[in-house]
């Protein structure tokens, strides 16, 4: 399957198929894991309940912190 990005504000977004996130089971509120080899992106569903907690709970300060901020960036 080859996509292209597209524009999300000031950032750039991939969408992902329904039917691929059928198949694995990601909905809106599952924690991605994003990495690269250099060359390749990398994008794998968080399983482990620990750090998906951990995760969570990092993106919630954040959005307290900054997420007017934030907010207004992606305007």
């Amino acid at each position: 399957m080859i996509k292209r990005l597209t524009k999300h504000g000031n950032s750039l977004a991939l969408v992902i198929d329904r039917g691929v996130l059928d198949i694995l089971k990601i909905g809106p509120e599952t924690a991605l894991e994003i990495s690269t080899d250099g060359e390749r992106l990398v994008v794998s569903p968080v399983r482990d309940r620990a750090r998906e907690k951990a995760f969570r709970a990092a993106l919630a300060r954040t959005n307290r912190r900054h997420g007017r901020a934030l907010r207004r960036l992606a305007e």
